[in-house]
């Protein structure tokens, strides 16, 4: 079997004997659903995987006859091994698993097999190939297919939904039981992870996102499993706390995601004359100015009905000056958590000056009897230029240093 369609860094690292895939079946109680499952995913990969694989059976301290099944199973299927651990949880158990295997792509998939298996060798190629770092199953994408009941998919979207909201989170699933991850990523990731539980899965790609790595999502076609063991209540619960606890370890600056960014993340390929990053940084910046603009002209048409043209002016301008430094500082230039905040918006406020200069210039040579919409076009254009010379002195000064220390 050659490995040259893996990544080299993995495949150099990965001996030949080792399996290209490790499929991780984590368990607990499942003495039932345990057997047809494994066997049923031991078929599908021996029939249509065209390399080497692996397949795990990870109990997480069942207490039923689940570890004997598992046992049984190891010795009578080749390449399927069973591992025991004394404490429970599933994001425990795929941590343990992933971080000791040997293999180049770690997988894993839920006891039920609600997953069509259809969908493994689309989920782990762009792993193999060297195209993604992470891959997610996504019953929310467009052509999955999914039969489940209206309380599970309300759950389900109104989840994503705040992931989105609180995390700024672009992955459509973070709940699949479907998951695939480059094991030279995992090596890395993994030990910032600290949810053992169902949280688990999202910690991983909040964190893989925020550094930088590629996730390829596979639309799938998925079945609810009508016997499901999941406490509903208590891993909402426990979701919550997770995505609190997370949000306040990104905000802080604990968890080092820029360092992994530089060592895993995928950057632009360069384009001779502009600088890494730019392109980028233009549009994140366009899209915080338009933004910035429009509030400006409400809040200065507004406050122009009581006062006059440049307290109006000064006004508008010194709020969304606030506020544009520190969105500019949080999205198109990617400085998180408080350090040397005041001292950018500090910054910022002389950049504003510099603004104030040109709009206030621009608003002085205008007699005071022109139309207000000759007012408001002046003023636009005049923003226009201060625009310009915001995001350049942003990028060379502003935030110039704390990019480089990111």
């Amino acid at each position: 079997m050659s490995l040259s369609t893996l990544p080299s860094a993995a495949a150099t690292a990965t001996p030949l004997t080792a399996p290209v895939l490790d499929v991780v079946v984590p368990v607990y109680n499942e003495e039932v659903d345990l057997e047809p499952c494994v066997r049923r995913l031991h078929a599908h990969l021996a029939d249509q995987f065209p390399y080497r694989f692996r397949i795990t059976i990870a109990d997480n301290a069942s207490t039923d006859t689940t570890a004997e099944v598992a046992a049984r199973l190891a010795a009578e299927l080749p390449d399927v091994v069973a591992v025991r651990l004394a404490a429970k949880g599933r994001g425990r158990a795929l941590k343990h698993v992933w971080i000791h295997s040997d293999a180049a792509v770690l997988a894993y998939m839920d006891v039920d097999l609600s997953t069509d298996l259809a969908a493994l060798l689309p989920l782990v190629a762009p792993l193999i190939s060297g195209h993604s770092d992470l891959a997610i199953g996504s019953r929310l994408s467009r052509g999955s297919r999914v039969v489940r009941g209206a309380t599970r998919e309300f759950i389900s979207r109104s989840y994503n939904l705040i992931l989105r909201g609180t995390l700024a989170a672009r992955f459509s699933d973070a709940q699949c039981g479907f998951k695939a991850i480059r094991a030279d990523v995992a090596e890395q990731l993994l030990p910032l992870v600290e949810d053992t539980g169902w949280f688990f899965d999202t910690e991983m790609l909040v964190l893989a996102e925020r550094s930088g790595l590629r996730i390829h999502e596979v639309p799938v076609d998925w079945v609810d499993d009508p016997d499901s063991r999941v406490d509903i209540v208590a891993t909402a619960i426990a979701d919550l706390t997770g995505i609190v606890r997370l949000a306040r370890g990104l905000a802080s600056g604990r968890l080092p995601v820029a360092t992994l960014r530089e060592q895993l993340g995928r950057d632009p390929r360069p384009v001779a004359g502009v600088p890494a990053g730019l392109t980028g940084q233009l549009l994140r910046f366009a899209a915080v100015g338009v933004a910035s603009t429009l509030a400006y002209l409400v809040l200065y048409a507004f406050l122009r009905v009581g006062v006059g043209p440049q307290a109006a002016n000064l006004i508008a301008l010194l709020v969304t000056a606030v506020a544009n430094t520190a969105a500019n500082r949080r999205l198109t230039f990617g400085v998180r958590g408080a350090e040397r905040a005041w001292q950018h918006q500090a910054q910022g406020l002389l950049v504003f000056a510099i603004g104030l200069g040109l709009t206030g210039g621009a608003l002085g040579m205008l007699d005071g009897g022109a139309p207000r919409a000759v007012e408001l076009a002046v003023l636009v254009a005049a923003n226009l230029v201060a625009t310009g010379v915001r995001f350049l002195l942003m990028r060379i000064w502003v935030f110039r240093a704390a990019r480089a220390e990111g």
